[in-house]
This record gives structure tokens, C-alpha cells and sequence, in this order.
């Protein structure tokens, strides 16, 4: 485990435990055998497409595990980040990074911290994928949720850069910025439910869980009142930010690819599980000691959403976070089935595994909280 500052994090029951390997997930390396491609025909497309784009080029490879490889560019005046489909036969709509390049124009354009696009390729001849060119973007990712490498005074500031990011995003006027058709409008909760239910339902080596069996039955049927729709960034959390180098301030939000347009207050959530989850395999703060950490508690974290967003209070806060426990282990248990078929057979994907019976009843809990019986 990860040594903490002003407070050891106390976790319950012993649950399985996640050692953050930093290592492993940042800084670049050479680009891998099977991620390779034609640089010389990037060079070109650069020169094209990318305005004050100069050469000489030279490719890395980000070590971390991104469904979408990702590669950084260097020039001798400017660095900048390459995303692109992996190479190989896909599933039908997987792997969208057009749809991400598209996402992230049209947040910069509504003010959001984001890099900057500077092209993107449909066409496969140039490098064997489509992929997107943005700008590299220099500064910190916090992968522990108590920020230990911050000092307890500055701690509140960072937590209020975050609060207020993820409220601007949903502020945005997504009709305005393009992204009106980006994605279904209402329901948003209840289509999420049943999409995730019917994942894992129909994976049968992941095997059941009495936990998800009673989420699939009682979420569809305690769905809170009222709609709203907003874009949403679907995995808002701390490592999926980029940090000033120095100062408590948000350059860059992360990993557009579960974003579309949605609900809100279930975006809010997802990001907030973190004051409920322990560091299973996401950064997560149950069991720290907040006070003693300088954290804002949870209650306090809400409170300046709301007050950022124009609402008194969030109805039904614990239900979304039941929703959100729910679909995280759905998409951990899709993991587990194909790391027991042997597609997904690396340490990573068996500690995720691991983690799922310990999520699944995390969810049921967060249910309880809502009235769940």
C-alpha cells in the first residue's frame, strides 16, 4: 500500500488492497512490436495537417494499459500526444476516437481544461488506424485519491479544483459547443441500468453474484424523479487529471472515452464514490482520516457542487451512488470473464478480478444507504 501523509487510511473488513504501481503506468518506453507503425507517414501527415508542426519526429509509446494506444511526439519545438485504434479486427463502434477528438473540441470550445486537437486521421492508410493529434500537456496526475505528495494546507485547494472542473462541465451548453447529438437525451439512468445488467447477466463465466442479482432487480425499479441532461465525463476522477506542476489548478481532464450526454448528478456521483471506495483498483479515501488528511468530508464536497450548480440538494445522492457501485462492477465483472477465457491474462486484469466480490457487495451497501431492503 501506498504510504500515506498526516494519517494512515484504515480500510474495513480487509478487503483486498491495491499497491498503486506508479511505475508501470507512467512516463513513456519504445514503442511496442505490435503497436507499431509507419513514423515517416506520421511525419507527413503532420507536415500537412498540423499548423507550426516541425520535424525531426521521434515516437514513444505511454506505458500505461489505455485501450486506445497512445504515443508521444516529439519535436525538437513541440511535444505533443498521439491517440489512435488499435490494429486489428474491432468490434463495431469500440475504439472511437473520432468520437473522442470530437468530444474534446467541443468541451475546449465551452471553456473546459482540456488539450488542445490539432487533427485527426480517418484514414487508414496513413498509419494502418484512425487516430488524433493533440497537444502534449506537462504537469501531474494525482494516482492516490489523498494526495500524499501535496502538502495538508494546499489539500482543500486541490479537491475545490476538481469540484469546480466537473462542475463546469456539466454547466456547458452542450447545444451550443456541437455536441447536441453526441448522445441520447433522457433516460439516461434507466438505459445505463439496462445495459449493464444485461452484461453481466449474459456473461456466464464471470459467474453471479447475489449482491448484483438484487442491484439488477432494485435499481430499475427505484430510479429517482426528474431528468436532466448534460455532458458527461463517465470516469471523472483524480488520475484522470492533469495537475499544474506547482499550484492547485486542473490543465487537463483525461480519457474521454465513456463520455456522452447524461445525467448529471450520476457523473457527480462517479466521481464522489471516491470518498466510499477503498483503493481496491481505483484511488479511493473510505477509511482515511479525512480531518487529519485536510480533505473535505463528503457532505462538504457535495455541498460545493450544489452550490456551483445552482441546487440546494441532490435527492436520491445515495442511489446514484448505488447506480455508480453497480455499473463499476458490472465493468470489472466483464473484465473478470475475459481474464478467465484467457483475452485479458495479465496481473492487472487478475487483480481486478479479485477486487469484484468485494465491489458487488460495496454496491448492495450503497443501495442499503438508499432504502434498499
Amino acid at each position: 500500500m501506498v504510504a500515506r501523509q498526516e494519517g494512515e487510511a484504515r480500510f474495513p473488513r480487509g478487503e483486498a488492497r491495491l499497491s498503486f504501481d506508479t511505475e508501470s503506468q507512467t512516463g513513456t518506453t519504445a514503442v511496442r512490436d505490435q503497436h507499431r507503425f509507419d513514423e515517416a507517414a506520421l511525419a507527413g501527415w503532420m507536415e500537412r495537417n498540423v499548423a507550426g508542426y516541425a520535424g525531426p519526429l521521434t515516437v514513444e509509446q505511454f506505458k500505461g494499459g489505455q485501450s486506445n494506444p497512445t504515443y508521444k511526439l516529439r519535436t525538437p519545438g513541440h511535444d505533443y500526444v498521439l491517440r489512435r485504434k488499435p490494429p486489428g479486427q474491432l468490434l463495431k463502434g469500440a475504439h472511437a476516437v473520432d468520437r473522442e477528438a470530437r468530444v474534446l473540441r467541443g468541451v475546449e470550445q465551452g471553456g473546459l481544461p482540456v488539450a488542445h486537437v490539432h487533427g485527426l486521421c480517418t484514414d487508414d492508410e496513413v498509419i494502418g488506424t484512425w487516430f488524433f493529434v493533440m497537444d502534449m500537456v506537462e504537469g501531474r496526475i494525482m494516482w492516490d485519491a489523498t494526495f500524499p505528495d501535496v502538502s495538508r494546507d494546499e489539500r482543500p485547494a486541490y479537491f475545490d479544483a476538481m469540484n469546480a472542473t466537473i462542475a463546469h462541465l456539466h454547466g456547458i451548453d452542450y447545444q451550443a459547443v456541437g455536441l447536441g447529438d453526441y448522445g441520447r437525451t433522457g433516460n439516461y439512468i434507466e438505459r445505463q441500468i439496462g445495459t449493464w445488467s444485461k452484461q453481466y447477466v449474459a456473461d456466464d463465466e464471470a459467474g453471479r453474484d447475489p449482491y448484483m442479482d438484487r442491484l439488477v432487480e432494485w435499481l430499475p425499479a427505484n430510479v429517482p424523479p426528474g431528468d436532466e441532461t448534460s455532458i458527461v465525463h463517465g470516469d471523472f476522477r483524480a488520475d484522470n487529471m492533469i495537475f499544474h506542476p506547482t499550484e492547485p489548478r486542473v490543465l487537463a481532464v483525461l480519457d474521454w472515452e465513456l463520455s456522452t450526454l447524461g445525467h448529471p448528478l450520476a457523473d457527480f456521483a462517479y466521481h464522489a464514490m471516491m470518498y466510499r471506495m477503498p483503493p481496491l483498483v481505483v484511488p479511493g479515501l473510505a477509511g482515511a482520516d479525512l480531518t487529519a488528511l485536510n480533505i473535505p468530508s463528503e457532505e462538504a464536497y457535495l455541498a460545493a457542487y450544489c452550490r456551483r450548480t445552482g441546487r440546494d440538494s441532490v435527492p436520491g445522492y445515495d442511489f446514484y451512488m448505488a447506480f455508480n457501485f453497480f455499473r463499476f462492477a458490472a465493468i470489472i465483472h466483464g473484465i473478470k470473464g475475459r481474464y478467465l477465457r484467457g483475452t485479458a491474462a495479465n496481473a492487472e486484469a487478475k487483480l481486478r478480478a479479485d477486487a469484484f466480490p468485494a465491489l458487488a457487495r460495496l454496491a448492495w451497501e450503497q443501495a442499503e444507504r438508499a432504502g434498499a431492503r
